[in-house]
């Protein structure tokens, strides 16, 4: 497979019109569905095209020219974490099963707008390469999580990380957040955060559990006379808890759980050429 490389700067003018277009057709390979759209747009603009639409196509190839260099970044920092000396790791790696995890990795790279969640990619295929406490489908999940929740679930699944039992003021309280209204905005957007979260399955209201696992009903509440509010719940409870699920709980570990680095590059332990001459 060729390598396809962009420019490092773009010429002005009329002809620089034309050696956009050609970076585009180039550029246009790495993106099917819109690759036959650049293509036509290449081919059909003359060489005069306003500077406006040059520059913005500029802009556009170093974005890719960026994520590109993204995803190398993340792929040498993986090897760096996998053991491929372990018989076992070297034939997940090679494995269909893993290049198909790789594949939806970098097919969904868009969901990766931050370095945090970059990272989070980077753990999640080292950690699913070394380990098997999860299965690819469940891997599967925990990418669309990352692609698809935003920083501040991210945030608040981390804060349950060897915690668990938060009341929602805690999770409030330890995000750092002042007190709000419960009609405001901030109120609103804490309340879907949760119930994302929840109806998602990452965080659950905190369960008792029997000697084989089952969950435990509550007993049914019973108000006492004078106790009861005409208001409803606050979105900022303090009485019922929230804890990790198995399945958050397998997600911190395997995106929030960084793998040591087991082999690191050196320049200064590299011979140079003269090292071995007389």
């Amino acid at each position: 497979m060729s390598e396809t490389t962009f420019p490092e700067e773009f010429p002005e003018g009329a002809k620089g019109g034309k050696y956009i277009r050609g970076a585009l057709n180039a550029a246009g390979g790495l993106i099917p569905f819109a690759g036959g759209l650049i293509s036509a747009a290449a081919s059909t603009w003359g060489e005069h095209e306003q500077d406006r639409m040059n520059d913005f196509f500029r802009h556009w190839i170093e974005m890719l020219r960026a994520e590109m260099e993204e995803k190398q970044q993340t792929i040498l920092e993986i090897m760096q974490r996998v053991d491929l000396r372990d018989e076992e790791v070297a034939k997940r790696v090679e494995s269909p099963e893993y290049q198909s995890l790789l594949r939806k990795s970098f097919r969904d790279w868009a969901g990766a707008e931050s370095e945090q969640k970059r990272g989070f990619i980077r753990n999640v295929l080292a950690n699913t390469a070394a380990t098997a406490v999860s299965s690819d489908d469940v891997v599967r999940l925990f990418l669309d999580w990352i692609k698809n929740l935003s920083e501040l679930h991210l945030l608040v699944i981390a804060k349950f990380y060897n915690q668990n039992g938060l009341t929602r003021r805690e999770v409030w309280s330890q995000l750092g957040r002042e007190p709000v209204r419960e009609d405001s905005a901030e109120a609103d957007l804490f309340r879907l955060l949760i119930r994302d979260l929840s109806t998602g399955g990452i965080i659950r209201q905190h369960r008792q559990t029997d000697y084989h696992g089952n969950f435990v009903k509550k007993p049914p509440q019973r108000s006492r006379p004078g106790t009861t509010s005409n208001t409803h719940k606050s979105a900022f409870d303090d009485e019922e808890s929230y804890e990790l699920t198995a399945l958050g709980n397998q997600f911190v570990h395997y995106a929030m759980t960084d793998v040591p680095i087991k082999l690191a590059y050196n320049p200064e332990q590299q011979e140079t050429p003269n090292d071995n001459r007389s």
